[in-house]
């Protein structure tokens, strides 16, 4: 008996179904669901470190390179700065690495244990629409964190909470520098050219990716000129905890490090036109207003219903469903659970055809589900190993703009070769004790083709037809 819903809502929508998945009766009421289920704040959360500590370890890195502006030349108590900066730096490494292992371990625990697979999908959709990377190392401890923070606790509110959260964490204001950014004319730069005739500089690229990515899209109706004027409304958005001594003091009183900020001191004056609006607010009311009037903008609206239909219908989202979810958006101002009501209502949402080519993370997760993993090995980093591998580390994309979200950005032919190596590694963890010919079924439910089911029955052990089912077409897609 087919059973197309149920393979569209627990494959599609969700993280893939497992050995012992039960079949809803009702799938949209099902998914819909886990709009009310759906935990901010699961339990292997707890055990990870607080924000301030994570903060306090890029303190570590920020002496390190205190000690290498020393030239690198022996201090005036005899000591090698060269092996103080290296010490510090191999500190620091060693002490974010720890923290980055960790928070690929929860986020992986909770995707294996969570019935809620439709929402801790939407937790993965937006951390990389709304993307930082530890690229720069600074963020490697605290990209975690800015899921956990500043993502899961608002996918089911409104699209402007969602944005003020994720610009304001320090692991955005860190990797756009929004962190160093300097009106030219606030009080703090005209001190310092009076006092070294040095002019501080103002950082346009947080105000550009949120124009560009995070709410009207690439080329669409900003220009240059509101980047700029944009970038100056934001100056004075800063992180407690990263400055020095007498000084961190002074600008920052006794916030707690890793806290969001903002310092009047280094904020550019003035009111500010943006697209065609003014703005007259001063201080943090300025780019908060601002930010408000993008998160319900009509080109706003667009970008994210394109962006959502793309992730779960269609790599080319069907322009009806567009056209209903940018409606729904406009009409409840961003209202994030309506939206989802609206793509799961959608009858484009329901087609059978399954278009969509799995990404890395969506592979790994929907194979380890479907052999009833729920645990990671205690002190192994094996996600992070096998992340990387498979060419999608976490929270590592190669621009602000994150991971690609079409086939045409995983099915390549080395990265097919990679999820056949994985899988026979998978499968022979299991010891054969999994046949594939019963799994295939419950996993696949009507999307398991004949010719694939006849493969996996001639395969030559339980571990080769576990394998085999794992990469067969019906798996790596969704």
């Amino acid at each position: 008996m087919r059973n197309d819903a149920a393979a569209i809502a627990m494959n599609r929508f969700g993280l893939g179904a497992g050995i012992a998945t039960a079949t809803p009766a009702d799938t949209k009421a099902w998914l819909l669901g886990d709009l009310h289920r759906f935990d901010p704040r699961p339990a292997p959360l707890s055990a990870l470190p607080a924000r301030s500590e994570l903060v306090q370890s890029i303190q570590l890195l920020q002496q390190y390179k205190r000690e290498t502006r020393q030239d690198r030349k022996a201090d005036s108590d005899g000591i090698d700065n060269a092996a103080k900066a290296d010490a510090i730096l191999k500190d620091y490494r060693q002490d974010v690495r720890g923290h980055y292992v960790a928070a690929v371990t929860a986020r992986t625990t909770i995707a294996l244990q969570s019935e809620c697979g439709f929402a801790e999908r939407l937790v993965h959709f937006w951390s990389n629409h709304f993307a930082v990377s530890i690229d720069k190392v600074e963020i490697v401890g605290l990209a975690g964190n800015f899921e956990f923070e500043a993502i899961r606790p608002h996918i089911m509110g409104r699209f402007a909470d969602l944005l003020h959260a994720a610009v304001r964490h320090p692991a955005m204001l860190l990797y756009l520098d929004q962190a160093q950014s300097i009106g030219p004319d606030s009080p703090l730069a005209q001190r310092v050219a009076q006092r070294r005739n040095t002019a501080l500089g103002l950082n346009e690229n947080l105000a550009r990716e949120i124009l560009e990515l995070h709410t009207l899209g690439v080329r669409s109706v900003y220009s240059q000129k509101d980047v700029t004027e944009f970038a100056h409304a934001l100056t004075g958005n800063t992180i407690a905890g990263l400055g020095r001594g007498p000084v961190q003091k002074l600008l920052f009183g006794n916030s707690t490090p890793g806290d969001a900020v903002f310092l009047d001191a280094i904020h550019q004056p003035g009111s500010r036109s943006i697209l065609g609006k003014s703005y007259a607010q001063s201080g943090a009311a300025q780019g908060k207003a601002i930010i408000d009037a993008l998160a319900i903008h009509p080109a706003t609206a667009r970008h994210i219903a394109t962006k959502l239909a793309r992730h779960f219908v269609a790599d080319d989202p069907p322009p009806a469903l567009v056209a209903r979810l940018e409606g729904n958006f406009l009409k409840t101002g961003g209202d994030l659970a309506a939206l989802y009501r609206t793509l799961i209502d959608a009858p484009e949402s329901w087609s059978f055809a399954a278009t969509k080519f799995k990404s890395p993370w969506e592979w790994a997760i929907s194979a380890m589900r479907a052999v009833g993993m729920r645990d990671l090995p205690v002190k192994r980093p094996v996600m992070v190993g096998l992340m990387d591998q498979m060419g999608q580390p976490l929270w590592k994309p190669g621009s602000p703009a994150g991971y690609g979200d079409k086939a045409s950005d995983w099915a390549g032919p080395a990265g097919l070769m990679r999820r056949v190596e994985a899988a026979g590694r998978l499968a022979r963890q299991t010891a054969g004790k999994i046949d594939a010919r019963t799994l295939a079924p419950k996993i696949l439910f009507s999307s398991l083709t004949a010719i694939t089911a006849e493969h996996i029955a001639r395969a030559e052990s339980p571990e080769q037809g576990l394998a085999l089912l794992l990469v067969s077409p019906e798996f790596l897609r969704r």
